[in-house]
């Protein structure tokens, strides 16, 4: 098991109450728009990490909330789902587009071990002032440098460095962004 990597339990007291409690958070805020005078009071119960600078639009799906850590002045859009079972980190100016998922679990290969109650997830972090166009997966373990963009409809599966347009599925590096 890499270091990074979460064991999660995933029949516990704990984790199911934990699920639920964001489970009925996120209903609660299907049917608000960012202007309702409850939508900052849920989001800080789903999102405790959230600046009050940055917005997540509803419809938002996550499992847990409280593992997704928000910089500054962030935009998410949309139906996007977020499985946080590990950190999900997304820097300042940051910018999301809608239909978006950003994954952290990751299963074992072996089917006997699939069927366990517990599950692994492995942190996703994406950096400042990026891009993530319409309808792009994250996988587990993802790290996307500062100012990158990612094209809509991106499946992302492994890391880039700062500066980089990235599209394709599986996602490629295409070109250096912002070169002196």
């Amino acid at each position: 098991m890499k270091e990074n990597w979460i064991k999660i339990y995933t029949s516990t007291p704990e984790v199911l109450q934990a699920l639920e409690r964001a489970k009925l958070l996120c209903a609660e805020l299907y049917g608000i728009t960012i202007n309702h005078g409850r939508y900052r009071v849920l989001m800080a119960e789903l999102v405790p990490d959230m600046p009050a600078s940055s917005v997540i639009m509803p419809p938002f799906q996550c499992d847990y909330g409280r593992n997704i850590h928000l910089g500054e002045k962030v935009f998410i859009n949309v139906n996007c789902t977020f499985l946080d079972g590990a950190p999900i980190t997304i820097g300042n100016y940051t910018l999301i587009g809608p239909d978006c998922h950003i994954y952290t679990p990751h299963h074992p290969t072996d089917y006997i071990e699939r069927r366990l109650p517990e599950e692994y997830s492995i942190p996703v972090t994406i950096g400042n002032d990026c891009w993530i166009g319409g309808n792009v997966t994250i996988c587990p373990g993802v790290t996307i440098g500062d100012r990158c963009i990612v094209a809509a409809g991106s499946v992302v599966t492994q890391s880039f460095p700062p500066d980089t347009l990235i599209a394709g599925n599986p996602a490629q590096a295409k070109r250096k962004l912002n070169a002196d």
